[in-house]
């Protein structure tokens, strides 16, 4: 019995595993493209949920079962690692978070639990994150947290796309205020939330009918003036948080 060919784990291993952080690995290059946390056969059920989705559909999978259908279609098997076990509930939060640190390129949606409270900074970021002016939130706004993605892009092609969220709410928005490491690095004005479809976003990948992004402006200096590199409220903040999307405004 090898990795190659498991697809659950008895009772016995599942009562000595406890909680446990997890890799995916793509046989055809050594590629971590998922981190995950979980307990009993979490691991496993990555592969039967795409076993269940037919082939039609693969534009509006999320990226790791689109991966893992690539992989199938090779004639090869994910590689499954669980990366550290025996573990209590918040511990392996936090391990996942950090693991998410070490493999920005993974197809995980948002960054992990503490990811954003206590993450990788340096020296600098740490000085802002904590001397920082705290913004007073003075309009209807929509926080983003960019973190994972602001190595990658420009700040605006960072927060507008894409995001599970709820579309009238964000319709209702302001402004969009682009957040790194709990300081606000970016403050646009939204004209226009659509659907992720390429025909609205023709500049990026990954579009779907399960999220949306929006067109939008810079905002004036004025209303720059209120936000930039000023510390988002604490109540913005909640420790722990995985979701990337806030709201200064009820729905």
């Amino acid at each position: 019995m090898n990795n190659f060919t498991i697809s659950e784990f008895p009772s016995e291993v599942i009562k000595e595993l406890n909680f446990y952080v997890y890799r995916l690995i793509d046989p055809r290059n050594g590629e971590t493209f998922y981190v995950g946390k979980g307990n009993g056969n979490r691991i496993f059920q990555h592969l039967k949920c795409s076993e269940n989705i037919l082939d039609d559909d693969e534009t509006d999978l999320e990226l790791r079962f689109k991966r893992i259908r690539d992989i199938q279609k090779c004639g090869l098997n994910v590689i499954h690692i669980i990366h550290r076990h025996g573990l209590d509930s918040s511990t392996a939060f936090h391990i996942e978070a950090a693991l998410l640190d070490a493999y920005p390129g993974t197809t995980n949606v948002v960054g992990g639990h503490y990811s954003n409270d206590t993450g990788p900074m340096n020296a600098y970021e740490i000085l802002m994150r904590y001397k920082a002016e705290p913004a007073e939130i003075k309009h209807n706004v929509v926080l983003i947290n960019i973190n994972r993605t602001i190595s990658e892009r420009d700040i605006y092609s960072c927060v507008r796309f894409a995001w599970k969220l709820d579309v009238d709410r964000a319709r209702k928005a302001e402004y969009v205020l682009a957040i790194e490491k709990g300081i606000i690095v970016g403050v646009f004005k939204p004209l226009k939330w659509e659907l992720a479809r390429k025909q609205y976003f023709p500049e990026f990948e990954g579009h779907t009918n399960k999220r949306y992004g929006f067109i939008g402006e810079e905002a004036n200096e004025d209303i720059q003036s209120l936000y930039i590199r000023k510390r988002i409220p604490e109540k913005f903040r909640k420790k722990g948080a995985a979701n990337p999307i806030k709201y200064s405004y009820g729905r």
